[in-house]
């Protein structure tokens, strides 16, 4: 190798070193992290072996909601609905295992299976015999999967852009497609990259505060949660919803953005042809996180869904 050519080498390696030097995105303190989106020590509550992050508002003796949020998410996410519907009616959310302030799970099994033992633990911890279960997108494919195991727990279901059929990447009864270049992301995440991919969720990108951006940055870094995601996805392994999504007997309203990006509008089609008594609810010029962007407007129907005659029909 000639002298020119090991300079230019040795040129390209510190760029690249220092490139991954100003890219480097460590985990962040707990510590630090808990005294900023922990409200009260007793929300980290002991469930099967997980510490999960449980907020539980609202008055004890009246109508209990259960909010579960989606991929990358937190119980944050539900704030300003919280806010509205705790006035009314008991809530409680929480954070799923490997996100926000509940952590990885010690057994690192992220499957769906476990995920609704937990929410089925979490209910019988609460003494709550029957609920109204609302998920979106991932938290949509779990509460939908309890509505059909448990019926008789869930009263009325509501499901925010529900994740659940095959999809690009991810076919049924095999492991979910996860590009190697995702696994980057366990040691590289700059705020301005998770922001980009934040983005494309809502149908008005300026809608996006820096405030809730910060905050999706700042639980991601909690140790162990990226590690925790990656595992989810690659532990994911879809199967044919259709015999589960016809057991629900609980009326249901579905929830969709029209301008849903991440899982098309046009897939509520798919669950009002199977869901016994469904409705769905299309909302103009929102994207895939409706309460986020737009949450006065996003909770109208699902108020007026509480307050009807527990029909899921128009």
């Amino acid at each position: 190798m000639t002298t020119r050519r090991r300079i230019l080498l040795s040129v390209a390696v510190l760029a690249l070193m220092a490139c991954g030097a100003v890219l480097y995105t460590p985990d962040r303190d707990r510590a630090v992290l808990e005294a900023q989106y922990l409200a009260r020590p007793s929300d980290l509550r002991l469930i099967d072996g997980v510490r999960l992050h449980v907020r539980d508002e609202g008055p004890r003796d009246a109508e209990a909601i259960v909010l579960i949020h989606g991929l990358g998410a937190s119980l944050h996410t539900w704030e300003p609905w919280v806010r509205d519907l705790s006035t009314t009616h008991r809530v409680v959310r929480f954070d799923v295992p490997g996100h926000g302030l509940t952590g990885p799970d010690p057994a690192n099994d992220y499957s769906d299976a476990r995920s609704l033992r937990l929410l089925h633990a979490l209910l019988d911890s609460l003494q709550l015999d029957r609920v109204l279960l609302t998920g979106h997108s991932l938290g949509g494919r779990l509460a939908w999967s309890y509505a059909a195991e448990h019926p008789e727990r869930v009263a009325r279901l509501v499901l925010i852009a529900p994740d659940g059929f095959a999809s690009p990447g991810f076919e049924y009864d095999k492991p979910a497609e996860v590009p190697s270049v995702l696994g980057v992301m366990r040691w590289v995440l700059p705020a301005p990259l998770l922001r980009a991919n934040l983005t494309p969720a809502y149908s008005d990108p300026a809608r996006l505060t820096d405030s809730v951006a910060g905050r999706y940055h700042d639980l991601m870094l909690v140790p162990g949660n990226r590690d925790a995601l990656l595992s989810r996805l690659r532990q994911t392994v879809l199967t044919d919803p259709a015999p589960r999504l016809s057991r629900i007997t609980a009326p249901t309203l579905l929830l969709w953005g029209e301008d849903d990006a991440m899982i098309p509008v046009q897939n509520a089609e798919d669950y009002l042809r199977l869901i016994p008594n469904a409705n769905v609810v299309r909302l103009p010029g929102l994207g895939h996180v409706p309460f986020e962007e737009a949450p006065a407007e996003a909770l109208v129907p699902v108020r007026a869904f509480l307050e009807g005659d527990g029909s899921a029909g128009d």
